[in-house]
């Protein structure tokens, strides 16, 4: 196996009382999927957000390629190669899906508050090619506000690529879209994640596309880390089970 590009080690952090993430440990490789599961309240989203620095862990440590993440801003780990899309994509709905992507080449760039520098004129073909590979680039010059959620999904892709990020976070990233648009767009992810060598680490509800596309899972109960594995060694785990159906049930037996 690689070297991890993500080392995760005994991250903490509490809300008062309530220890909403206790002490997890987990690692990401180059080239992997890596799913992070679990019912509401387990701790996810709050994990999601000490990785990207928009929380503060109280313990633990976030090692990208061996640099310390923690205590870090969300743009200085944008910039050392962290990316991240939202449950609800975030775009500008009133720019064009190629100013989009290059308003994210600007930032990147260091360039966005040159205020007389438009986006239209900034690395078009660079953004273009962005397109390209999310199979945007025929709608390039289209305002968002005018596309399929869908394809929103797809520019919001485009956007996250920007700064060629070696991790990718995904929070959601199927969340309402219907059935054929997940699977096209778990399909593009996994395909990027081979041609470009990055590693994405994504959270989801619908249990179809966890184990179409995942390499490995792990899943968190109240903030602890319950079970880590590859899918099928998941689906059959006792206490993963137990935490999200009951005592005896099973995943296949809950898509009846």
């Amino acid at each position: 196996m690689s070297t991890p590009l993500l080392q995760v080690n005994n991250l903490g952090k509490s809300f008062g009382g309530v220890k909403a993430v206790d002490g997890i440990s987990f690692d990401l490789s180059p080239g992997e999927l890596l799913a992070l599961i679990g019912p509401n309240g387990a701790g996810k989203t709050t994990t999601f957000n000490m990785v990207n620095g928009q929380l503060r862990a109280d313990q633990g440590s976030i090692l990208l390629k061996g640099q310390e993440l923690l205590g870090r801003k969300p743009r200085d780990i944008w910039r050392q190669g962290v990316g991240r899309t939202f449950q609800i994509a975030e775009t500008f709905a009133s720019l064009t899906v190629v100013e989009n992507v290059q308003m994210a080449l600007l930032s990147h760039d260091d360039l966005l508050m040159s205020m007389w520098r438009r986006a239209a004129n900034h690395r078009r073909d660079d953004a273009l090619a962005l397109l390209d590979q999310v199979g945007m680039k025929a709608q390039a010059d289209r305002p968002c506000n005018v596309l399929a959620y869908g394809d929103v999904k797809r520019v919001e892709l485009a956007v996250a690529m920007a700064n060629s990020p070696k991790l990718l976070l995904m929070d959601e990233p199927t969340a309402g879209m219907a059935p054929k648009e997940r699977n096209e767009l778990m399909a593009l992810t996994k395909d990027l994640v081979i041609q470009r060598g990055m590693a994405v680490l994504f959270t989801e509800h619908s249990m179809d596309v966890v184990f179409a596309y995942a390499d490995r899972m792990i899943v968190l109960a109240r903030g602890r880390l319950i079970a880590e594995g590859k899918p099928l060694e998941i689906r059959d785990h006792p206490k993963v089970q137990e935490v999200y159906f009951g005592t005896g049930k099973t995943f296949e037996k809950s898509k009846a």
